[in-house]
């Protein structure tokens, strides 16, 4: 018996929904590696802690927008703090070869993660909070009832992305974090002041993490572990989509979460990120640099 054609198109909205949310995170993800050539795995407490900063906002002021725009603006001034007082020490050592400080970087994020997750747990506990969608309405398709706000998060997440593509394209600063990425040496030899823009992009990826994980709380609550899974699903994306590439990164959070949403019509969701791993691995041994990104001619 063949799938229903509803459940088809119902599970392609699904991943086009939670890929925009993953896009976001791996955006800031990807602009991170890119610029500092850190692998951030404390991405994804960055997520976890701007959802329980909105769940704070929100709590107190019951405004849900009002509470994105906080924990965003929050989270990404946490961000340049933990970049200037953690890593940027660690990325000025002169001493150290660049394996040494992959490695030490790699451990210090690592850390932060752990310190993250405990310091959450000690502040909001263990049980789940939801945050409270500020769009309740739903409508109709295939006679199932679909809520706006899954929509609107999609388009909002879009929004922030595209903003991002004309601050860096645009944009003097974004001008700036272009031609660091493309030649860290050669940006700072012209005045361009490159430590300055690692803080910037390390606050502008922190927040762009928290935003999402605002957008996210209201679809599956907040909890303590949120942020292991998008950290997970984030670095698939990177490898699959090319590391360091951004829209490489866009589009392979799309092409994985509707990887996902399509094999849950044939197993359980939680079979289904199986073939996540099974697309990541495939990209490792046939295109180890990314399914998106573009072939040298």
């Amino acid at each position: 018996m063949g799938i229903p054609l509803e459940q088809i198109l119902i599970q392609t909205i699904n991943g086009l929904v939670n890929g925009m949310i993953l896009a976001l995170v791996a955006s800031g993800l990807t602009l991170i590696f890119g610029i500092m050539d850190v692998v951030n795995f404390a991405h994804g407490e960055l997520v976890m802690l701007g959802a329980f900063t909105a769940a704070t906002t929100l709590a107190t002021t019951g405004n849900f927008w009002l509470a994105l725009v906080v924990a965003t603006l929050v989270i990404a001034v946490f961000g340049a703090l933990l970049q200037v007082t953690t890593l940027r020490p660690l990325l000025g050592s002169g001493s150290r070869t660049p394996q040494e400080v992959a490695l030490t970087t790699i451990l210090a994020t690592f850390g932060i993660s752990l310190v993250l997750q405990k310091y959450a747990l000690w502040q909001w506990g263990p049980s789940a909070r939801k945050l409270q969608e500020p769009l309740t309405g739903q409508y109709t398709l295939f006679d199932l009832q679909y809520p706006w706000y899954r929509i609107a998060t999609a388009l909002l997440s879009a929004a922030i992305i595209g903003a991002l593509y004309l601050f860096l394209k645009y944009g003097k600063y974004g001008i700036w974090i272009r031609a660091a990425i493309q030649d860290r040496v050669m940006a700072q030899a012209m005045g361009i002041p490159v430590p300055l823009l690692h803080t910037a992009v390390f606050a502008i990826g922190a927040g762009m993490a928290a935003a999402s994980g605002v957008l996210f709380g209201p679809l599956a609550g907040v909890t303590q572990t949120i942020g292991a899974d998008f950290t997970l699903r984030a670095f698939i994306v990177v490898v699959v989509g090319g590391m360091g590439n951004l829209g490489g990164s866009i589009l392979a959070s799309i092409f994985i979460s509707l990887l996902e949403a399509y094999a849950s019509l044939i197993v359980s969701p939680a079979q289904a990120v199986i073939f996540s791993f099974v697309a990541l691995i495939l990209t490792l041994l046939f295109r180890p640099t990314g399914l998106f990104v573009p072939t040298p001619k």
